[in-house]
């Protein structure tokens, strides 16, 4: 079972994916959104669905997908999680999580445009799991209660103008992280209950075609319990909030690759979770 939003931009519908059908999710909610989450959204689907109340969403096919959450409190994101990529930037591997924010607004659908800053010369891709926050996690005693804390995981393009990353944020990265559109997420939100290990995940990314990333999230420096237990220890997350877990190595930054320029299509994916598909656009 996943749950999706599709329909154009601020009008899209709540729906789950169970065995090939997509079901309008209207009768539960109104959307998906933190609250629903927080208030066992994905028990309540699951219910519906094994009791055949919810109908078939008429036309899903043909319809845009947006990204699986709404309302989202924050975008918090973890740096040089995987460590072949910190040496690709030149970086020892963290001793602790490097974090930042993106702002919830630019979060898209999975396959909108992403749109180059006026002026950018440096945007690069970054494929990352999405953790998807279900309960409040706050000063968390270990692992096991992080991981009890999650909804479920989604697909993040952690889009970033390295110039504005590096050059213009005196050392903190969220300057080059924080233009519209550079967060495409899902397709899907997959409840946590059925990634059997967030640990075994394969992450890819190509550039028109052309590989870029192929990697695994064994590589993770850091893993999704870990890193969930950290943030605790240093804010409260609330259900609804979005973790991106870091990206392997493979990007631009690295210097084997060109930056991207208007007309590129990034094709973004992550083994049992799906696969986006964004064209680059000039401002």
């Amino acid at each position: 079972m996943e749950l999706m939003r599709l329909g154009e931009p601020g009008k899209e519908i709540p729906a789950a994916r169970q065995d090939g059908v997509i079901y309008d999710l209207r009768a539960l909610t109104t959307d998906i959104s933190g609250v629903f989450l927080g208030e066992d959204g994905i028990g309540r689907v699951r219910s519906a669905l094994t009791a055949g109340t919810l109908r078939p969403l008429e036309g899903a096919a043909a319809m845009r997908v947006g990204a699986p959450l709404t309302g989202i409190g924050a975008v918090v994101c973890v740096g040089q999680n995987y460590a072949a990529h910190a040496a690709e930037t030149g970086d020892q591997p963290p001793t602790a999580p490097i974090i930042f924010f993106k702002h919830p607004n630019t979060v898209v659908g999975p396959n909108d445009d992403v749109v180059i800053p006026p002026g950018a010369q440096k945007v690069d891709w970054e494929v990352e799991l999405a953790v998807v926050i279900g309960k409040r996690a706050s000063y968390l005693s270990g692992v096991d209660e992080a991981l009890d804390c999650i909804a479920g995981f989604t697909i993040s393009n952690d889009v970033s103008e390295r110039d504005y990353q590096i050059g213009h944020s005196g050392g903190q990265w969220s300057k080059g992280k924080c233009a519209p559109t550079f967060n495409p997420m899902g397709p899907t939100l997959v409840p946590a209950s059925e990634v059997s290990d967030p640990q075994a995940l394969r992450l890819y990314s190509t550039v028109n075609g052309d590989p870029r990333q192929d990697s695994t999230t064994a590589d993770m420096v850091f893993s999704v319990a870990e890193i969930i237990h950290n943030l605790s220890q240093y804010m409260a997350l609330d259900p609804g909030d979005v973790v991106n877990t870091g990206t392997p190595e493979g990007v631009a930054l690295s210097g084997r690759f060109p930056y991207l320029a208007a007309g590129d299509i990034m094709t973004i994916g992550i083994e049992g979770l799906g696969e986006q598909r964004q064209r680059v656009v000039g401002s």
